[in-house]
């Protein structure tokens, strides 16, 4: 699983249009279950977005591709981690 921390590197080029762009351009990952959650960060500096994809490259790909990424409007880090302890409804997640 991955962890997609997003932060916003021109605030300017945020636009709503862009934004929209953003959020269709993502929703087929969600379609494929590869992202499992995603959302903005408070106070609006960027977004986080949680993946299952199969592997680094494959998510890399994707947020290259992101309309938000290619603008130049958003810079990310990906961090790989395992998960280990999950709540009632998510223990399916459990390595």
């Amino acid at each position: 699983m991955y962890l997609v921390d997003m932060s916003f590197t021109d605030m300017e080029k945020i636009t709503p249009e862009l934004t929209a762009h953003h959020k269709s351009y993502l929703e087929k990952e969600y379609k494929l279950n590869k992202l499992m959650f995603g959302g903005r960060k408070v106070p609006r500096t960027g977004g986080i977005l949680i993946s299952q994809h199969a592997s680094e490259y494959e998510l890399q790909q994707v947020l290259n591709s992101d309309p938000f990424v290619k603008s130049g409007a958003v810079a990310y880090s990906i961090t790989e981690f395992i998960p280990v302890m999950a709540s009632k409804g998510y223990e399916s997640i459990i390595a």
